[in-house]
């Protein structure tokens, strides 16, 4: 059986969310974030040098990097399902929709995350050119959004699983207004709707109303 090492409030939400869609026994090994830091306490740190989540074990393979963990579990234990195959006609805006999520999305949020602590000007060109770029990120979203129902096309991929904690959870430490964004509103509605979805963030993040709005 899988065992997830999942930090509440973080990207390990994804692995559980992963494995209720794909209907997986797992065992969850719950973390708190530290208080005073927010980062992993020493319990995770024991198991990986960085401390990091998620984290998975399966039998004697320990990984961690929530994309590889999505990739791995899916491949060895999901039949390939929520990954359209190479002859699939949305493969490719798969494959780039996949990797936005931590190629672009998440590293945006946290680059004007790290900006704003530091209490700069609100003028600063690097927090404008930082704050510049995720709002043509977030842009982007709402275009393909508009056209799809979901980020790889018709159908709800691992790719949705990908982003959906940066246009949620992460908002807990970097606000982000969605009211000019219908179409990312009306796309995390009907994630909010799916089982797997409720069931892992009950599970994961307990004390946490999904911010689906």
């Amino acid at each position: 059986m899988i065992r997830i090492h999942h930090l509440g409030h973080a990207q390990s939400e994804r692995i559980i969310w992963l494995c209720e869609e794909l209907g997986l026994a797992y065992e969850l090994r719950h973390y708190t974030r530290d208080p005073v830091t927010l980062l992993s306490p020493p319990e995770l740190k024991a198991l990986h040098p960085l401390g990091a989540a998620p984290l998975i074990e399966d039998g004697d393979l320990q990984l961690a990097e929530s994309a590889a963990i999505v990739e791995y579990i899916i491949v060895k234990h999901g039949g390939g399902r929520l990954k359209p195959g190479p002859e699939h006609p949305d493969y490719a805006d798969f494959l780039y929709w996949f990797h936005f999520a931590n190629g672009n999305l998440q590293p945006a949020m946290g680059r004007v995350m790290f900006l704003s602590r530091l209490q700069l000007p609100a003028d600063h060109p690097v927090l404008a050119s930082v704050r510049g770029r995720l709002d043509r990120i977030v842009a982007l979203l709402e275009e393909r959004l508009g056209r799809v129902p979901y980020l790889a096309g018709r159908e709800f991929t691992a790719a949705d699983i990908m982003s959906v904690f940066s246009l949620t959870t992460m908002r807990l430490f970097q606000p982000l207004d969605l009211a000019p964004w219908p179409n990312i509103r009306a796309y995390l509605q009907r994630i909010g709707e799916r089982p797997a979805y409720r069931r892992a963030m009950a599970k994961g993040d307990p004390d946490l109303v999904p911010m689906l709005a």
